[in-house]
């Protein structure tokens, strides 16, 4: 009898510990991002932010590293900086984007 009630014990915290297991596999992988990225219109063209837990750390509406106070073309171009910049963020490096990097990209300035 005794066996019995410890099969029964055991089998009850191997399927618990099972479930435990899997909700927190499933917590892993459903972390939120703390960097997002954002495209906005501009009189002009198009923009975007960075934002660090919602509060926001840049604001580009301009091409960086043009002369030309000019905005991105289209969404699509404001979009592949932004992500660019948003990548070197996540890496520790400078957020700075040079003509190189445009080049790379294929945005039109």
């Amino acid at each position: 009898m005794t066996t019995k009630i410890k099969q029964f014990f055991w089998t009850n915290i191997q399927k618990n510990l099972l479930l435990f297991v899997i909700l927190l596999s499933f917590a892993a992988c459903t972390k939120k991002e703390v960097l997002t990225t954002a495209v906005f219109k501009t009189n002009s063209g198009w923009g975007y932010t960075i934002a660090y837990k919602e509060k926001v750390l840049i604001k580009q509406s301009v091409i960086p590293v043009i002369t030309d106070n000019k905005s991105f073309e289209t969404e699509n171009d404001a979009l592949k900086v932004a992500d660019f910049v948003k990548q070197k963020l996540k890496k520790n490096l400078s957020p700075t984007v040079t003509k190189n990097d445009l080049i790379l990209l294929k945005i039109k300035f």
